[in-house]
C-alpha cells in the first residue's frame, strides 16, 4: 500500500511537472558599424568615433501552462546586453514582464505587451544585415510604445489581444502610460489596430494604426504594408507610413520665433518640422514628427541558397532634411544556426553608414 501510494504521488507530481513549459530564447550578435561625422549615441549625442564594437545579448525567458480545458497561460520576462548601441546603457537589465492568456486563436496579455504596430510583420521588413538597421524607414515610423526594456515609471500598464482565424490575424493595444496618477497636458493614453493577411505564402498584407503614439496628444501614425514573392526565392514590397508633421512633447513649451529648432508656418502658429541639422531623435527635442514615407524594397537568395542580397530605397516628405531620400543595400550569409551580415546605407542627413557583423539565435 505504502509503494502504491508513493507511485501515485510521483505519478500526479509528474503530470503536473510536464504540463509545465520554461524555455528560454532569444538571440546574440556584434560587429562593427561605421556612422559618418560619428556614432549616434542617442538622445541626439554624437560620438567622437565614426566606428563602434556594437554587441547585444537578449534572453527571453517564457514561462507556460496549458489547463485540462486546453487554456494556456503564461509568461514573459527579458533580460538583455547591449554594448554601445545608441542605449548609453552598458548594464545587464530586465525588463519589465507580460502575462497572457490564449485559447482558440485568441490571445490577450496584459503589462509589458507586445503593441499593435510594433508587431507587424512588416514595418521592419526593409531592415538590412546583422543589425538589422534601416536608417530610411525604420528610423522614420515615428514614435510609439512597444515591448519595452524599461519603463519610465513603475505606473505603465498595457492591455492587448490578438486574434487569428485561417490567414487572418488582427490585433488590439491599450497603453496607459501612467494609471496611478492624472495625466499632464500633452499626454494621453496610447490606442493601436493591426490587420495582417497572407495569401497562398506567396503575398503579404499589413496595415496598423496607432492614436496618440507614445502617449502623446495626436502623434496619430498610419501605416500599411505589401510584399510579393515573385519567385521562389525573390520578394518585392512597398511600404508607406504616415507619421505625422510634428506635435510637442508632453511637458514641453515652444514659443514661435524664439526657438530655433523649429519651423512654423506663414502665420507662425503651426509646426511643421525642425530646423536642418538640429536632432530630431533627441530625446529633449521639443517637437517630433516624421512625416510621410515610402519605401521599395526586396531581398533575392542566390542559388546555393544560403546567400541573400537584400536592398531598399526609400523617400521622406520633410523639406527640413538635407535629402529626401534614402536609401541601402545588405547580404546575408546564412551558417546555419547563425548568419553573417553587413550593409551600406545612406540616410537623410546624406551621411553614410556601414555594418558587418554575425548574429546567431538560439
Amino acid at each position: 500500500m505504502k509503494k502504491a501510494l508513493l507511485a501515485t504521488t510521483a505519478l500526479v507530481l509528474s503530470a503536473g511537472v510536464a504540463a509545465a513549459d520554461v524555455t528560454i530564447s532569444g538571440y546574440g550578435r556584434t560587429g562593427i558599424i561605421y556612422y559618418e561625422d560619428g556614432y549616434p549615441l542617442g538622445g541626439g549625442v554624437v560620438a567622437d568615433k565614426d566606428t563602434q564594437v556594437i554587441s547585444r545579448l537578449r534572453m527571453n525567458v517564457d514561462a507556460t501552462t496549458e489547463t485540462d480545458a486546453g487554456v494556456e497561460f503564461g509568461g514573459r520576462l527579458r533580460f538583455q546586453w547591449d554594448q554601445n548601441a545608441g542605449s548609453g546603457r552598458d548594464a545587464l537589465r530586465e525588463q519589465a514582464g507580460k502575462l497572457w492568456i490564449s485559447a482558440q486563436g485568441l490571445t490577450v496579455e496584459i503589462g509589458n505587451i507586445e503593441t499593435a504596430i510594433d508587431s507587424s510583420s512588416l514595418i521592419y521588413a526593409t531592415e538590412l544585415g546583422a543589425f538589422d538597421r534601416s536608417v530610411g524607414f525604420s528610423d522614420v515610423t515615428g514614435n510609439f510604445f512597444a515591448y519595452t526594456d524599461g519603463y519610465a515609471n513603475a505606473g505603465r500598464v498595457g492591455v492587448g489581444a490578438a486574434y487569428t482565424f485561417g490567414d487572418l490575424t488582427v490585433r488590439a493595444s491599450y497603453i496607459n502610460p501612467d494609471q496611478t496618477r492624472d495625466l499632464i497636458v500633452g499626454e494621453e493614453k496610447e490606442i493601436g489596430l493591426l490587420a495582417e493577411y497572407t495569401w497562398n505564402d506567396q503575398l503579404e498584407l499589413s496595415a496598423a494604426y496607432t492614436q496618440n503614439g507614445a502617449g502623446i496628444d495626436d502623434n496619430d501614425i498610419f501605416f500599411v504594408g505589401a510584399r510579393f514573392a515573385v519567385m521562389e526565392n525573390a520578394r518585392i514590397g512597398l511600404n508607406y507610413v504616415d507619421a505625422g508633421e510634428g506635435v510637442l512633447r508632453p511637458g514641453t513649451e515652444a514659443v514661435p520665433g524664439t526657438d530655433p529648432t523649429l519651423i512654423y508656418d506663414e502665420d507662425g502658429t503651426t509646426i511643421i518640422g525642425i530646423e536642418p541639422g538640429t536632432p530630431a531623435v533627441a530625446a529633449t527635442a521639443p517637437v517630433i514628427g516624421d512625416g510621410k514615407t515610402f519605401a521599395l524594397y526586396g531581398d533575392y537568395t542566390l542559388a546555393d541558397g544560403l546567400t541573400n542580397i537584400e536592398a531598399y530605397v526609400a523617400r521622406n516628405d520633410q523639406d527640413w532634411r538635407a535629402t529626401k531620400t534614402a536609401y541601402g543595400i545588405g547580404v546575408n550569409y546564412d551558417l546555419g544556426g547563425a548568419r553573417l551580415g553587413a550593409s551600406v546605407q545612406r540616410d537623410y542627413d546624406e551621411l553614410v553608414t556601414a555594418d558587418m557583423g554575425v548574429r546567431f539565435n538560439f
